[in-house]
């Protein structure tokens, strides 16, 4: 045993059987402290004296309406808020319209007209209460004048193949939006207007989270054209000629001062209940940082190098522990035909070919949201057999990565995580268990 290991559970007790249990209760955990029904209810502010209207976007929207109609029972309460198929839960004062991720549809730009129409005609005594989570920037998406939704489903496309990250994707929805980029907050002035959001974007800015449609936006056309030249899109001829015109920028900081906004869940805080439930099963934990970004596959080797480290030498922590991250990698689609995977499956395969079967570590990563890309699962397991495993049934674990193919392997060796839709959404959680 490495020096220094602390006092705990001995590492010869940790088997595949006992990992996965373990990682799948650190997982959990995780999902959990984001939970609306145990974080929203403690952020709502006082119960103003005029009109409540109730708006929101996100893969959280309707259990966090569901939420505050429970919390507020006896207080006049109406609105409407756009979530993912599959997401809602039920109301009775407050209008669920559910839409598609990510890439927007009809129901989506319905949502967001009707949401700007709830805000409409409101004084300053009244208060708009907008429940922001992950995945609004595609379920509310209203095309700007000039546009249709056939070109921002376009330029949408393109972005998620491109291997742009969160930040760079939504400067550019929020360019070509009628809703996005504090233009919500625009639309409900006079009344004064609170936002409350979970993050789920590398370091918690609330003019990414969702596109930030509650809050001013510091970027502007010249980023966005810059973006898609980065990745040599080209848009459709009006996103084209919208982006050169620069006509109605979005609203920039200090135009916006009757908005508020508050953080109620953040990666930082699902690491932190993640990192307590290693403690109590006598693991050591140590978190890499909330915010990691890059490519899926280059993550899992740099990850790799990291466990080999704490494996054998106590570096950066001696086992029996567990390594902690969230944030949200990418992956490049390339010319070629691509599988079936997402940036969870797919940083984990990338993991267990570097890691090449080394005893001792295990690993779990998953969407938070119970949704790892476009597929039915949250994520996957690996442990020092996979790639054993991955040969006796004949796969080829490293064409199966260059191909995006992750989700087909760990189907095949039945390691997917499969929660369903959480209806939370903190980002990706993943985890490193060095025995």
């Amino acid at each position: 045993m490495p020096k220094g290991t602390p006092r705990g559970m001995p590492r010869d007790v940790i088997d595949d059987a006992r990992a996965a249990e373990l990682l799948r209760a650190i997982f959990a955990a995780a999902v959990a402290a984001a939970d609306p029904r145990l974080v929203l209810k403690e952020n709502l502010p006082e119960r103003p004296a005029g009109r409540v209207v109730v708006v929101g976007v996100g893969k959280s929207a309707a259990l966090m309406a569901a939420v505050v109609e429970e919390a507020w029972k006896d207080v006049p309460l109406e609105g409407v808020v756009v979530t993912r198929y599959g997401h809602a839960v039920p109301t009775r004062r407050i209008e669920v319209i559910e839409a598609a991720h990510p890439v927007p549809d009809e129901a989506s730009a319905r949502g967001a007209a009707r949401i700007l129409a709830a805000v409409q005609g409101l004084g300053p005594e009244d208060l708009v209460l907008a429940l922001i989570s992950g995945g609004g920037s595609a379920l509310a998406t209203l095309p700007a004048a000039g546009l249709t939704l056939a070109d921002k489903q376009a330029v949408n496309r393109a972005l998620l193949a491109s291997g742009a990250t969160i930040q760079e994707m939504n400067t550019v929805r929020k360019h070509l939006s009628a809703f996005k980029g504090g233009r919500l907050a625009a639309a409900a002035r006079p009344a004064r207007l609170l936002a409350l959001a979970i993050s789920d974007v590398p370091g918690d800015d609330p003019a990414v989270i969702a596109s930030g449609p509650t809050v001013p936006d510091p970027t502007t056309f010249a980023d966005a054209r810059a973006i898609l030249a980065r990745y040599r899109i080209t848009p459709p001829q009006a996103v084209a000629a919208r982006l050169a015109a620069e006509v109605d920028e979005t609203p920039k900081p200090g135009s916006l001062p009757h908005a508020g906004f508050r953080l109620i869940a953040t990666p930082a805080m699902a690491l932190a209940a993640a990192a307590r439930k290693a403690a109590e099963a006598g693991l050591s934990p140590l978190v890499l940082g909330d915010a990691l970004e890059g490519e899926a596959r280059e993550m899992g080797t740099v990850m790799a190098g990291i466990a080999a480290s704490a494996r054998a030498h106590g570096q950066p922590i001696a086992p029996p522990s567990v390594l902690l991250s969230g944030g949200e990698a990418t992956v490049t689609i390339g010319a070629g035909p691509a599988g079936c995977g997402g940036r969870n499956t797919e940083f984990l395969l990338g993991l267990a070919v570097a890691l090449g079967g080394r005893p001792g570590i295990w690993a779990i990563a998953g969407d938070s949201d119970g949704i790892d890309g476009t597929e039915d699962a949250a994520g996957a397991l690996i442990g020092p057999a996979t790639l054993a495993r991955a040969r006796a049934a004949g796969l080829d674990a490293r064409a199966m990565l260059a191909r995006h193919d992750s989700y087909s392997l760990f189907a095949a060796l039945g390691d997917l995580v499969k929660t369903g839709p959480t209806l939370t959404n903190v980002n990706d959680i993943r985890a490193i268990l060095i025995g």
